[in-house]
């Protein structure tokens, strides 16, 4: 079979289908072509899922009637300038775009037309490309000063092939909406508009650059309730920068959809940002949880390669061990420095099931009601009810549970001077105990609301903390085997997993090498008992394939210390004096993480004044 060479028309197909998957992908392009060239203000209109009309507007620096002529031209870009030796450099990347393959592989498949001015310009042109076929540079009139319009029409057109494997118009009309989304929150200073057939989806003002004008960006795109619930980052090792917010773990949702990585302004999906956040979040998340999370990496673009994936949608790290423990020792930092916060959707949650009124789910009762209920509505009156006196301590004012301890002085030593200020307990965080209720909850007053705890959840959350403390200072007691297992795994799998000796060994499981392809086990972590060792052996093979890190014994581990303090912590139905109500509340507010258990389930509700009042119709 004769070697054909290619002719141009055909080259730009073939590279669409790699750059321009759908109508998402081309508005990508487009938008970091408008970032590049310095936007401040971008502008979005799709129609038919994008497929029939697409319109991206922005006031950046433009195009000269020269420069328009060469931008639909295959890998012609203004983002790649040659050094003094005429070489250019691709790992020094500083632009989102840098092949120049958007505009023409956009062309060939669909009807193009660019219209521009060029900052500091009299006059705009334009010029139309369809289906490959470029027309010429024309006079054209702009609405603004500077900046550029591209109008992509019958998008596939050229390509009807491709036509019959786009989704739904609405798939793709929610494609366009989370990559804009995207785009949003990695640039923070930059406004966006979208319209989706003609409705306004998306409004979005420049913020100001910052944590907080960023802040502002990620609550505008993921609810007011990440902002309340989020926890700043800022850590740096190595010249590698990490920033964003992190969701407490109470915080959560049941897929990953809400996670975010941003690499040096540009919005990734990499599998590393997975691993990191299971391996952060894994004492406090259930397998089936997932946190929600807006993490930016700054780093010299020298130590990333953007240039891996057609799409840049993936990148490669030069050092990825070092960007994987900057995220999970970035983000264990901040969840250690939550303390025992909850989130407020916990409060919130609760308040809307104390609501009024029947749940649709649940037919009102067969039966006349009885007591209150039949007394309000008339049916019932209490047999010398105008005669009964009133209760004992009714008018009185309520105990204190936690009455201040009175100072008796040693004899012979002078008492001290009565202390001026005395400290309220309802001004602790958790508050000061009030009562135990079912001798399960324990209700505790605040200065300004009520706080209801879970007072096995909480202790289990304590007794877990202990038990780490404990295991990170003596190391993780160790078991050694009768007779050493001999482990068999593809040659790759043994190396990575005898490579990592040293960190197994701390975690309790000793492994040696036992040529090519096999995993001698000499001892294993005491607290798993008998395990099944193959399978452990070949769960962190795959772990440390995919994530690099082991954490299927993390995981165990973890699994093990929460059964043990599961059945060492105060359970149900045990009755708490005053004294262990309130010093379980001290405890909790002195102990990181308390604020939820061991599978991020919140430990207590905080309930204010205002709210209780409002659900009484109060205020």
């Amino acid at each position: 079979m004769p070697i054909r060479r290619l002719p141009p028309e055909t080259v730009n197909r073939i590279a669409a289908g790699e750059v321009v998957e759908r109508p998402a992908s081309a508005i990508k392009e487009l938008v970091e072509n408008a970032l590049d060239a310095g936007s401040r203000s971008v502008e979005v209109q799709a129609e038919g899922g994008g497929l029939t009309r697409i319109l991206v507007a922005d006031d950046g620096c433009g195009l000269s009637a020269e420069e328009l002529a060469l931008a639909i031209e295959r890998h012609a870009t203004s983002k790649l300038a040659p050094d003094d030796a005429g070489d250019y450099d691709l790992l020094h990347i500083h632009t989102l775009g840098f092949r120049g393959e958007a505009l023409p592989s956009i062309g060939s498949v669909a009807r193009l037309a660019i219209s521009s001015r060029a900052k500091g310009a009299a006059d705009a042109h334009a010029i139309l490309v369809e289906g490959g076929q470029v027309g010429a540079v024309t006079p054209s009139g702009f609405p603004g000063p500077h900046g550029a319009r591209v109008e992509v029409r019958d998008l596939f057109y050229a390509t009807p092939a491709r036509l019959k494997f786009m989704k739904s118009e609405r798939a793709e009309a929610l494609a366009i909406a989370d990559e804009i989304k995207r785009q949003a929150m990695a640039h923070e200073a930059v406004s966006f508009a979208l319209d989706l057939d003609g409705r306004r989806t998306l409004r979005l003002p420049a913020e100001s650059r910052g944590p907080e004008g960023r802040l502002a960006r990620l609550s505008a795109i993921m609810g007011r309730e990440f902002s309340e619930n989020a926890l700043e980052i800022d850590h740096e090792r190595e010249g590698v920068r990490l920033t964003g917010f992190a969701g407490l773990p109470t915080f959560n949702r049941g897929n990953s959809a809400h996670q975010y990585l941003f690499v040096n302004g540009r919005p990734v999906r990499d599998r590393l940002l997975q691993g990191a956040l299971r391996g952060a979040y894994a004492d406090f998340l259930a397998r089936d949880r997932h946190p929600l999370v807006a993490l930016y990496l700054d780093l010299d673009p020298s130590l990333v390669d953007v240039n891996v994936h057609p799409a840049k949608a993936e990148v490669r790290f030069r050092d990825p061990a070092l960007v994987r423990g900057l995220i999970v020792g970035g983000l264990r930092h901040a969840l250690a420095g939550a303390g025992h916060r909850a989130a407020t959707t916990v409060a919130s949650d609760t308040l809307a099931n104390l609501r009024p009124g029947w749940s649709p789910s649940y037919p009102p009762p067969r039966a006349p009601a009885q007591g209150f209920s039949a007394w309000q509505a008339g049916g019932w009156t209490p047999a010398l009810a105008a005669a009964a006196p009133s209760l004992p301590g009714l008018t009185e004012v309520s105990a204190r549970a936690e009455p201040v301890a009175e100072w008796t002085s040693p004899p012979g030593v002078q008492e001290p001077p009565a202390p001026s200020v005395v400290f309220d307990p309802v001004d602790f965080p958790l508050g000061a105990a009030r009562a135990q209720v079912h001798e399960t909850y324990i209700v505790a007053q605040t200065r300004d609301g009520v706080v209801i705890v879970d007072q096995h959840a909480a202790h289990e959350r304590l007794v877990y903390e202990q038990m780490k403390v404990q295991m990170d200072g003596g190391g993780v007691t160790r078991q050694a085997l009768l007779l050493p297992e001999v482990v068999e795994l593809d040659p790759a799998e043994a190396e990575r997993v005898v490579a990592r000796a040293g960190e197994l060994e701390a975690l309790g499981l000793v492994v040696e090498s036992f040529g090519p392809g096999a995993v001698l086990v000499r001892e294993t972590p005491a607290l798993l008992g008998e395990t099944d060792v193959a399978g452990l052996i070949r769960d962190i093979a795959d772990d440390l394939s995919e994530n690099g890190q082991a954490l299927a014994l993390k995981e165990r581990l973890a699994e093990v210390c929460g059964t043990m303090a599961c059945h060492g912590s105060v359970r149900a139905g045990r009755r708490l004096t005053a004294p262990e109500m309130n010093a379980l509340l001290r405890q909790m507010e002195a102990t990181p993480h308390s604020g939820q258990c061991n599978h991020g389930r919140p430990t207590y509700v905080e309930l204010k004044l205002a709210d209780i009042e409002r659900l009484f119709g109060r205020r």
